[in-house]
């Protein structure tokens, strides 16, 4: 069977004969020589159509043929009265012109080969060559992806943009830090919670300083094929050297960075060795720059964290009042409204960038079916809780199921009231009031949050005398705070913890929620009665009722 070199060779070579053959087909003089007593035969019976002079001979046309005779053979005088079309005779040019053609398919011939060839050969890594892992797999063509992202279109991050504009100076300017002795990080890692655009914020770096943007997901360099991860990671970086100053941006590096524990050698530790070592061979002047994202930067591998690598880190927090409102004003731009964007700014506590942009689309679609003109309030409270915890139906439930539901939901309402703790709006087909667990909090802090997280049950335990399944993610919530205030923040007895300080602490304030729900025992009711009727109660509704 003949190998692929045969074949590409057989292949060349059939394309320079068939070159050939069709130059000589359209060279080929397929006039015919004759003698100069067959010219004056058609002269003599009056044949000849039209002459044509060349350099050599003469061309006598006729209605049979084209014949051709030497010029020196025939005297002027037998043709002084036809007239003879002078032609220069140009064939030199379409030899040339066949010359260069087929040269030029050999050069082509020649070079796509030899890439090939090196694409085969690159394509041989040491991790699996022996064992035929690889055999099959192809190179995948690393291309930049556009960036039509900037930092107008991305709300609020002051902080991290004016952090950031030093690498879009660099990557502007290269030759400046340059003259004057200064680098710039070679890898830059951006650390924060899911949806707060650090994607976003990689790109719009790239569209900033108008350089190339290689995109690349950490998990699609672990690969199936043993040695294929290393491979991808260096045919990555080579091309952002070819295309520099670039930037290339890992998202989700901890799938590829974790923590090596030295007693195993697979595709992953492997990917994360080239990795190191394509970040080592930079030079200062290479002109591309690394960044990374990840929301665990406790896993990462110390080998990626040190410097010379990511040696600077920059955290993209959950935004601020501040940014929400940016955030906002610029996805309700394009969204007809006339809303307070401050309302939907002490709504949306705790949200990411990517949760508000949801949140407008959300309120904007049930606009839509209702078939209202604008955006309001009223859209944005329906469809919160859908954003932030997922859409819950609620169930059919019984007189008495509900009765338990609404009571437990006006007990932690007017916890959180009286706590001053953030929320909107109480509806009873969400169960969850989850106030804000933000560090950091000093004690009586911590034990307000626990006590809305038991109030529900505690009111249930008051009135009926019972409490349902419901409870069990609000009371795990609880311990898991009141053992924190033990372990973690000393906020017990002493310094030292023990099991039975936190469990102390939950009785204490089981007792505290328990008196203050007694005092204000009318408002629950009255909270509880609107819950059955509306389904829902805002927190000024609230206000008035404990007012």
């Amino acid at each position: 069977m003949l190998s692929s070199k045969q074949n590409r060779l057989i292949i060349t070579v059939s394309a320079v004969i068939i070159v050939l053959l069709v130059g000589f087909a359209l060279l080929r003089d397929s006039s015919e020589l004759v003698s100069l007593e067959k010219i004056n035969h058609l002269i003599s019976e009056n044949k000849i159509e039209h002459i044509k002079q060349c350099d050599t001979h003469l061309y006598f046309q006729t209605q049979d043929g084209l014949y051709r005779i030497a010029r020196s053979q025939v005297p002027a005088t037998l043709i002084e009265r036809y007239p003879v079309e002078v032609h220069k005779d140009k064939t030199y040019l379409v030899i040339l012109a066949l010359l260069v053609l087929i040269l030029g398919l050999i050069s082509y011939t020649a070079r796509y080969w030899m890439k090939q060839h090196a694409r085969e050969e690159q394509g041989v890594q040491s991790f699996g060559a022996s064992s035929g892992l690889l055999s099959g797999s192809e190179s995948e063509l690393v291309e930049p992806v556009d960036s039509d992202v900037t930092f107008d279109d991305i709300g609020g991050i002051a902080d991290v943009k004016q952090e950031l504009q030093e690498i879009i100076d660099f990557l502007r300017n290269a030759s400046r830090f340059k003259d004057f002795g200064a680098r710039m990080p070679r890898g830059v890692l951006l650390i924060g919670p899911p949806g707060v655009g650090k994607t976003m914020i990689a790109k719009a770096v790239a569209a900033e300083a108008g350089v190339p943007f290689y995109y690349q997901s950490a998990a699609s360099f672990v690969q199936i094929y043993v040695g294929m991860g290393a491979k991808r990671v260096h045919e990555l970086f080579a091309a952002a050297k070819n295309n520099s100053p670039s930037i290339i941006f890992i998202d989700e590096i901890d799938a590829v960075g974790k923590e090596r524990d030295g007693n195993r050698s697979d595709e992953r530790e492997a990917t994360l060795n080239q990795l190191l070592t394509e970040m080592d061979g930079f030079e200062d002047s290479s002109g591309v720059i690394v960044v990374a994202a990840t929301n665990k930067i406790e896993v990462l591998d110390t080998a990626l964290l040190r410097a010379g690598r990511f040696d600077r880190r920059i955290f993209v927090e959950l935004p601020t009042p501040t940014e929400r409102e940016a955030i906002l004003n610029k996805y309700l731009s394009k969204v007809p409204n006339s809303l307070d964007t401050q309302e939907i700014v002490h709504m949306s506590v705790g949200f990411n960038g990517a949760s508000l942009a949801t949140l407008v689309n959300e309120a904007a679609l049930l606009a839509l079916r209702e078939k209202a003109s604008k955006v309001s309030m009223e859209h944005f409270y329906a469809v919160k809780d859908k954003v932030a915890y997922g859409k819950k139906k609620l169930a059919i439930l019984s007189t008495q199921q509900k009765q338990f539901r609404a009571r437990y939901l006006a007990a932690k309402a007017i916890e959180a009231y009286l706590h001053d703790l953030p929320f909107e709006k109480v509806m009873l087909s969400s169960e969850t009031i989850k106030p804000e667990l933000s560090a950091p909090m000093i004690q009586s802090e911590i034990e307000a949050r626990i006590m809305v997280f038991l109030a529900g049950m505690v009111a249930c335990d008051l009135h009926f005398q019972e409490h349902a399944t419901n409870v069990q993610q609000d009371l795990s919530a609880a311990k898991k705070l009141a053992a924190e205030m033990v372990d973690l923040y000393a906020m017990g007895e002493g310094v030292t913890a023990e099991v039975k300080e936190s469990v102390s602490i939950l009785k204490r304030l089981y007792d505290a929620t328990k008196r203050e729900l007694t005092d204000h025992e009318a408002a629950i009711a009255a909270i509880e009665v609107v819950l059955i009727e509306k389904e829902s109660i805002t927190k000024e509704t609230i206000a008035k009722i404990v007012g």
